[in-house]
C-alpha cells in the first residue's frame, strides 16, 4: 500500500487514500491506520466521508474504487463498441444449443444477443426490449420479454411486475449485467430495483456468464447483487492486466480472455471510414 507520515489532517489523508485508491484498487482499514498512526475508528470515518461524495464504495475490511458510471444504454452501445462484440463472441461459443438463457440488461450483453447463432433451439428470455428487438428475426430462437417498467437509463424493465414474472424463470445460464465486479464484494449495481432483479435471477440460474469490460473490475457500486463463486464464468477483454485477474483465479472461478481480433476490426474499421472519406 505505502506509508503516509503521521498526524495528517483528515483533509490530506483522505488524499492519500484516494491515490492508494487508484494505484492499488483497493484499501484495508487495518492497514490505512497503520500507516496514518492513527485509530481504525478515524479511517473508518475518512472511508464513510470518501464513500459519501462518491469517490470510494466501502467493502468489508476497507474499500474499493467506485464503479464506473457510463450513462443511458443508448450511449453505452456506441461505446467501445469493438470491445464488446468481441466479448458478447466469446460468451455465444458457450452457450449450448437448446440451453434456457436469460440475457440481462447491458451493453456487453446486447452484443451476446447479437452473437448467438441461427437455429441453436435457444429460449432466450430478458427484461430489455432492445435486446429482444435483436432477437426477434434470428430463426430457431425463441423470445421471451417481461414486462414492467421500462427503465431509461438502464433500457431494462423493472419493478414488482419484473420481479414477480422473473420469479417463474429457471435458466439454464444467466448473462448478468454488472457495473462493478470485484472478488471479494462480488457483483454490484448502481440502482436498488435493478440489483434486487439480478439478485432474484442470479440464484436461479444454474450458471452465471458476465462480460466485464476493464475499467469495472476491482470496482464496486452502491448495492450488492451476489458473490462471485464458482457458478460464475467470467469473460474478460484480452488485454486484461493478469494481477486484475488473481483474485479470481484463486476463488476457482473460470475466467476466459475475448479473442485479441481488436486489431484486425479496428484495421477493417479504418478501411471503412476511408471508404466513406472517399
Amino acid at each position: 500500500m505505502g506509508e503516509a507520515s503521521p498526524h495528517l489532517l483528515a483533509e490530506q489523508r483522505q488524499a492519500v487514500i484516494r491515490e492508494w485508491l487508484k494505484r492499488d484498487g483497493r484499501v484495508l482499514a487495518v492497514q490505512l491506520a497503520a500507516n496514518f498512526g492513527v485509530s481504525e475508528d478515524t479511517v473508518r470515518r475518512d472511508l464513510r466521508e470518501l464513500a459519501a461524495r462518491d469517490e470510494c464504495r466501502r467493502v468489508y475490511g476497507g474499500a474499493l474504487p467506485p464503479a464506473p458510471v457510463d450513462g443511458s444504454l443508448n450511449e453505452r452501445l456506441t461505446r467501445d463498441r469493438c470491445r464488446k462484440v468481441l466479448l458478447g463472441r466469446a460468451i455465444a461459443r458457450t452457450i449450448m444449443p437448446g440451453s434456457s438463457l436469460f440475457i440481462d440488461a447491458g451493453s456487453a450483453n446486447m452484443a451476446v444477443a447479437q452473437a448467438l447463432p441461427a437455429d441453436s433451439g435457444l429460449t432466450v428470455i430478458t427484461n430489455t426490449p432492445s435486446i429482444a428487438c435483436a432477437l426477434q428475426d434470428k430463426r430457431g430462437v425463441s423470445v421471451v420479454l417481461l414486462g414492467g417498467r421500462l427503465d431509461p437509463v438502464s433500457g431494462a424493465c423493472l419493478g414488482a411486475q419484473t420481479l414477480r414474472e422473473a420469479e417463474r424463470m429457471r435458466p439454464s445460464v444467466l448473462v448478468l449485467g454488472v457495473c462493478g465486479v470485484d472478488a471479494g464484494a462480488g457483483v454490484t449495481s448502481h440502482d436498488l430495483e435493478e440489483a434486487d432483479l439480478k439478485a432474484l435471477l442470479a440464484a436461479r440460474a444454474g450458471e452465471i456468464a458476465v462480460a466485464v469490460t476493464n475499467e469495472k473490475i476491482g470496482t464496486a457500486a452502491s448495492f450488492h447483487v451476489t458473490p462471485i463463486d464458482q457458478r460464475a464464468h467470467l469473460f474478460v477483454e484480452h488485454d486484461c492486466p493478469v494481477a486484475a485477474l488473481e483474485p479470481f483465479l484463486a476463488k476457482g472461478v473460470a475466467v476466459t480472455r475475448a479473442d485479441a481480433e481488436t486489431a484486425a476490426i479496428r484495421r477493417a474499421n479504418a478501411r471503412t471510414l476511408e471508404d466513406t472519406t472517399r
